[in-house]
């Protein structure tokens, strides 16, 4: 695998570096100095071609882009990973102010990093030093700060909840049973007048003397 970057320049200096790598700036005799040194912190510099000088910043790029090369324009072989850029601005441009190009290289790779990542999850700072300070404990051997006491906090935690669930679930309604209809071809006497009773007597009484 190679070393490659992406080289970003100004129109103009695109230009010249185009008529530099042709073949007929090469077959002349003068050349055009070409030159690109960074200071201490590796991240800004100056790109030097001729007899001017361009300021440049080295970009980290929103996502790794593969690099391709071919003998015979039919097979591909990969030849890096590139993840940074060089780019070169015209002088009086302000510089970036991180170290993330927020673009891509191609148009729908435009603000890459907030149209197509998933943003960063909100997390207290407080809550992140603890853990950290836990697992420092723990690989030290020591034991982790309130841990009984969060746990026990926990424990009651959960038995409030099972008893508020307990008391706020509601009672148990009773159910009614459907009174029995009465039975085809029975006689119900306690539904029965004092008259009509009477009458079945005396039609009783009649049977009885017939026979």
């Amino acid at each position: 695998m190679e070393e490659q970057f992406i080289l970003r320049v100004p129109q103009s200096v695109s230009e010249r570096i185009d008529r530099l790598l042709s073949d007929e700036a090469s077959s002349t005799s003068d050349e055009i100095p070409l030159d690109l040194c960074f200071s201490e912190d590796g991240r800004s510099g100056t790109f030097v071609i001729g007899n001017e000088e361009f300021p440049a910043s080295l970009l980290d790029l929103p996502a790794v882009v593969e690099s391709f090369k071919t003998y015979d324009d039919s097979a591909l072989v990969k030849t890096a990973d590139i993840g940074q850029m060089i780019m070169v601005r015209e002088q009086g441009d302000p510089a970036p102010n991180t170290v993330e190009y927020r673009h891509g290289l191609t148009p729908p790779m435009k603000d890459a990093r907030k149209r197509r990542f998933r943003r960063e999850p909100d997390l207290n700072p407080e809550l992140v030093q603890r853990v950290e300070r836990d697992l420092l404990n723990i690989l030290s051997g020591r034991t982790v700060e309130n841990g009984n006491e969060q746990q026990e906090e926990t424990v009651a935690e959960v038995n409030t909840n099972k008893k508020v669930s307990s008391t706020s679930s509601p009672a148990a309604t009773p159910v009614e049973k459907p009174e029995e209809a009465p039975e085809a071809g029975t006689n119900n006497n306690n539904h029965n007048t004092p008259a009509e009773v009477e009458q079945e007597r005396s039609e009783s009484e009649d049977s009885d003397d017939s026979m």
